[in-house]
């Protein structure tokens, strides 16, 4: 819960009454590797921070297969915003990739929050703006390079994940087959 207070701090002031309301509108939870946190057809009920362990956000396409958008980390929140904030069916899955630590909060206690913590929703969207940008950083110059510089970019924006998550889902990341991504790591050693 700790590393939850620490990151919200990075972005605004809360007073020790108003961490104790944060604290106490959370719940800390554990999503064995495999277990979705939300899925595709479903409302998004809950927004996480990812304390421990890495999500993926993946959809299927249209052959069945499934197609690996971006992976979620240590300090970052994880939700299907649209769905959460606007109660519509989720078109993307987010599934846990490693066993993870989760502080997640319902859509009541998150909105709560918002009208009791005065700065509460301009922090939350100071953190949306931070995570678009960063997000946006990685994923554009991926639009235009080969194969084996998306794996390089991939392992020096993602250092802490190469050795967590299967080669198949990094592979799908990156828009190549997984003997493809075997065969690059294999050149670059």
């Amino acid at each position: 819960m700790e590393e939850l207070i620490s990151y919200l701090l990075q972005f605004g002031h809360f007073n020790q009454k108003q961490i104790d309301l944060v604290k106490a509108k959370a719940e800390e939870r554990f999503l064995p590797q495999g277990e979705y946190f939300s899925e595709a057809g479903k409302i998004a009920k809950h927004i996480a921070f990812v304390q421990e362990g890495v999500l993926m956000i993946c959809y299927y396409n249209n052959k069945g297969e499934e197609i690996v958008h971006h992976f979620v980390d240590e300090n970052h929140f994880v939700v299907d915003l649209e769905s959460f904030n606007h109660k519509i069916s989720s078109m993307i899955y987010i599934r846990a990739v490693t066993d993870c630590k989760l502080v997640s909060f319902t859509f009541e206690s998150f909105k709560e929050l918002s009208g009791i913590i005065m700065d509460w929703d301009k922090i939350i969207n100071k953190i949306t703006i931070k995570t678009l940008l960063d997000k946006v950083n990685v994923e554009q110059p991926k639009l235009h390079t080969d194969a084996k510089t998306r794996y390089l970019d991939f392992l020096k924006n993602f250092p802490n994940l190469a050795n967590r998550i299967p080669l198949v889902h990094i592979a799908s990341y990156l828009g190549i087959t997984a003997s493809s991504l075997s065969r690059i790591r294999k050149n670059i050693r």
